[in-house]
């Protein structure tokens, strides 16, 4: 059979689809037989037939995913759309008001094959996705804590993205190790932690991913410190100590760290300590379990904890501890942004007798998730813990120990460069900038806790320490409305059905939690555009949603 031949100039997106078959069979059919071929061509084996195709033209034809003018162009429309975003934000319900389930209904069942404009794709998100947002980023966003974004947070992660890199030791991004040390030894001076938790004193910081990473690290750490003295045949006997208003990272942690279930010890907080943990509570707690041959291992204190924003005393907490030589992590991932103010350093006090301490710059240091800042005394007991050393990774810089590889103080080997969007919030808005914004969220906070105060009907059930506020409505004025006298559960049901007859609104957003027994709700200011037209308007909702209420008791 003769040899045949063609040539194609059809432009597409995929390698040599079915129709690129379908046309040359047509071709074939209908066109006399060369006899020879053509030039700039190649003939590409498909059984007894052969395709002739023009490789430069197709080669030139196909998608880039990658083309910078087309990155420039999409990407000024997504600044635009997420500007746009911002700015009418407070248009839409701060709740998500759809039904579980309801994008399976309304995307296709298979991804495309064929591309789709990303004009397309922005309508979708506009119809089909905002729909099912909640608000983070809303004036009018006050549950459970703020993750407050910026321009320059927002612009860092451009920059991280864009470089994409991968910087698991400092051989595969140099700058991104670097910078790295350099930002968090800047944050841990704007917080005055001390030296010992600088590179320059012995210690480093490092940028996890969230809390939970933060502290399972760490937990790891002390665990085999631990068990290198005792034996790992002990690894049941060891105990891991919080309060009951401990975030429930500390007991996931434990979980994975695969301490027994039956040592883990959540100690009882009550009203007259502020929730705070009682230093007597944990040495009894630690005594008991020694008594019974059981080792302490681990202690999370917290600054600031979920439920209340309640503080630990940590200085004497950390003197107990350090009489029975367990391992100190101070959880602060809310607060710990607040101590770069000197009126709020105090309730750092004591620092220096613990081991690790971290923070969640995504949560009120306007950096964008996700970005949890943690500095340990000890690297080497991170890294003792959490090394690997396989030959593809060896290179000349890390034999010498003269950089750092974070890849050895995190869970995971890959890593993000979350310490450029931490470097551009620092230096776009300055440490004096930073702290008048922590300050204005502050006095709004003290704003709506001074509204609360001139109306009997509401109370503040726990102090407020930062920018959180917990009330609720009484039990006696619920009492007084419907003329009898009521439990605390009776209370407890009000106030729950008052706040969700609230964030049904759409209009205001906030959460709830439980301490001591007693159902509040939690009003956390934080969110990056909220002003006091906001907290007003909160309290608006607040008020007229009881009073109906109290109308229909």
């Amino acid at each position: 059979m003769s040899q045949l031949y063609f040539q194609s100039s059809t432009t597409q997106t995929s390698p040599f689809p079915l129709h690129f078959l379908l046309t040359a069979l047509c071709y074939i059919a209908t066109t006399p037989l060369p006899q020879e071929k053509p030039p700039n061509s190649t003939l590409i084996p498909m059984g007894t037939i052969k395709m002739n195709i023009d490789l430069d033209n197709y080669l030139n034809t196909t998608m880039n995913p990658l083309d910078p003018e087309e990155f420039r162009r999409q990407g000024h429309m997504i600044v635009d759309f997420l500007a746009d975003y911002y700015k009418n934000v407070e248009k839409h319900p701060v709740r998500s008001q759809v039904e579980p389930g309801y994008l399976r209904k309304r995307l296709p069942e298979l991804a495309p094959d064929e591309p789709e404009t990303i004009e397309t794709i922005l309508k979708d998100v506009q119809k089909d996705i905002i729909p099912g947002l909640t608000h983070w980023q809303s004036p009018n966003f006050f549950g459970y804590f703020p993750s407050s974004g910026s321009v320059a947070g927002f612009i860092g992660e451009v920059l991280s993205s864009g470089f994409n890199v991968v910087g698991f030791n400092w051989i595969s991004s140099p700058a991104a190790t670097e910078l790295e040390s350099i930002v968090t030894d800047w944050f841990g001076k704007m917080l005055n932690l001390p030296i010992s938790f600088l590179f320059s004193g012995g210690g480093g910081g490092v940028l996890q991913g969230t809390t939970c990473e933060a502290i399972l690290c760490t937990l790891t750490a002390a665990r085999d410190q631990m068990l290198d003295k005792i034996g790992r045949e002990n690894m049941g006997k060891l105990v891991v100590y919080g309060s009951d208003q401990t975030h429930c990272a500390l007991q996931k942690a434990a979980k994975i760290a695969g301490i027994n279930p039956l040592n883990f010890r959540s100690l009882l907080t009550t009203k007259s300590t502020g929730f705070g943990l009682s230093p007597d509570a944990l040495r009894s707690a630690i005594q008991s379990d020694i008594k019974f041959g059981l080792i302490p291992l681990f202690f999370c204190a917290t600054i600031g904890t979920t439920s209340s924003n309640a503080v630990d005393p940590l200085g004497p907490l950390c003197d107990v501890a350090k009489d029975y030589n367990i391992w100190v992590h101070v959880d602060a991932a809310y607060a710990g942004s607040a101590f770069i103010c000197p009126e709020f350093r105090h309730f750092l006090d004591g620092i220096e007798g613990a081991n690790s301490f971290s923070l969640n710059a995504h949560k009120w240091f306007f950096t964008t998730l996700d970005c949890c800042c943690l500095w340990v005394k000890e690297p080497s007991a991170l890294i003792k813990a959490l090394s690997t050393d396989p030959e593809y990774l060896k290179n000349k810089a890390s034999d010498s120990n003269q950089v750092v590889d974070y890849k050895d103080w995190q869970i995971a080997l890959s890593r993000r460069f979350r310490a450029m969007k931490l470097w551009l919030v620092l230096r776009s808005y300055g440490v004096s900038n930073l702290r008048n914004f922590i300050r204005g969220h502050v006095k709004m906070a003290k704003h709506f806790e001074g509204l609360i105060a001139m109306d009997k009907r509401f109370e503040v059930v726990v102090r407020r320490n930062f920018a959180m506020v917990c009330f609720r409505v009484s039990p006696l004025m619920v009492g007084n409305a419907t003329q009898k006298l009521l439990g605390e559960g009776d209370a407890n049901e009000f106030n729950k059905k008052l706040l969700e007859s609230i964030n049904a609104t759409g209009r205001v957003y906030m959460t709830h939690a439980v301490v001591g027994g007693v159902y509040v709700i939690r009003l956390a200011v934080g969110a990056t555009l909220t002003d006091y037209c906001h907290v007003n308007k909160a309290w608006k909702e607040i008020k007229e949603h009881a009073h109906a209420m109290q109308n229909e008791f």
